[in-house]
This record gives C-alpha cells, sequence and structure tokens, in this order.
C-alpha cells in the first residue's frame, strides 16, 4: 500500500477486529483472516484513538501530549503503525475530502 497520507487525513480501525487487553498492550484478532497481531501500550492508545475516524495530526499530537517523545520520533513510529495496520487491513485511510 502507498502510504503518503496528508495530517488532515484520517484513519479509523477497522471493524473487522477485535481487541482484547493483554499485558501492558492490546491482543487484536483479524476476523477476516484469523490472524492475531499484539500492539504494546502507545499502540494500544492509538488503536483507542482511531475507533472513530481520526486525522493523522490529531493522533500525532495525542501522542505527543500523552509520552515523552521528540516530535520526529513521534511522527515516524505513528505513520509506521498505521501504515502497518492498513496494510494488515487492521485500519483505513479516509481521504480528507470522502469524510
Amino acid at each position: 500500500m502507498d502510504w503518503n497520507p496528508s495530517e488532515r487525513d484520517r484513519v479509523s480501525a477497522s471493524k473487522d477486529a477485535v481487541a482484547c487487553e493483554f499485558g501492558n498492550g492490546l491482543a487484536l484478532l483479524d476476523m477476516q483472516s484469523n490472524i492475531y497481531y499484539s500492539l504494546n501500550s502507545v499502540g494500544a492508545y492509538i488503536w483507542e484513538l482511531i475507533q472513530e475516524p481520526k486525522p493523522i495530526a490529531e493522533i500525532r499530537s495525542a501522542v505527543l501530549e500523552r509520552y515523552n517523545v521528540e516530535p520526529e520520533r513521534c511522527r515516524a513510529d505513528v505513520d509506521g503503525l498505521l501504515k502497518g495496520l492498513a496494510d494488515a487491513g487492521l485500519a483505513r485511510l479516509h481521504d480528507e475530502e470522502l469524510v
């Protein structure tokens, strides 16, 4: 998947994934593929944020406010996780015009 979203594009969690707490993070089950994924506590927080379509810039800001991380690292990590979720079919990117 080509990943080049704008900051106003929104991301939402797939309705085909079921999440449950697992240690300090989450275990996700993709109901379409029956594949399990795990998220650490930061990933679990992002998963919580994207239960409704959320602008990428807002997700990054929320992570920056909650965790002690450099802005560049935050951007890279958040974008990497969102791309990974989208590639796995666990999240969906919505162009800003479509929302």
